[in-house]
């Protein structure tokens, strides 16, 4: 059941090795709706959608869209947004799409000695927060960025992702 200030998170999943992580949409859930919670955007009547991938679903994605032929962990896509101002009884505002790639969040999780499920939770906010114009392109909004990522994940009761790097992405 949703909560009605929170957007709809739809999570799609593409890739058939996301299949040993039954929890994944439950985590992503919970991840998302902490974000939306502790940003001051309104988000109620809004929709995401996150697509578990692949290395090599991602690849393609970071190669069409980003120009880089390479996998990542995490990419977001912000929806653009109609003209004119929402109205109850409209169809949900689309903010974007999030994909996720599995090897590498699975790769990443292990080297940093930190559970899946953690790890999960940073990039489904990551993700988010990317949706709603948050950036991390250059010092200053990467430190705002990753406080407020800190943030969200200690109300989830997940450790700073942070604290054992210098707060690179």
């Amino acid at each position: 059941m949703s909560h009605p200030n929170l957007p709809i998170t739809e999570v799609l999943v593409v890739a058939d090795c996301w299949h040993g992580e039954p929890d994944a949409e439950a985590v992503i859930q919970r991840a998302v709706a902490a974000a939306a919670e502790s940003v001051d955007d309104d988000v109620a009547d809004a929709e995401v959608a996150v697509m578990l991938t692949d290395d090599a679903g991602i690849r393609t994605l970071n190669s069409n869209w980003r120009g880089m032929d390479k996998p990542t962990n995490v990419l977001s896509f912000p929806a653009l947004q109609p003209e004119g101002e929402w109205k109850p009884g409209d169809a949900p505002r689309m903010l974007g799409d999030i994909a996720i790639a599995y090897e590498t969040l699975r790769r990443e999780a292990d080297e940093e000695h930190k559970p899946f499920d953690h790890h999960l939770s940073h990039l489904a906010v990551h993700g988010f927060l990317h949706l709603i114009g948050y950036d991390h392109e250059n010092d200053d909004d990467a430190e705002e960025m990753e406080a407020l990522e800190t943030e969200i994940l200690a109300h989830l009761g997940i450790p700073d992702p942070y604290a054992d790097r210098a707060g690179t992405h």
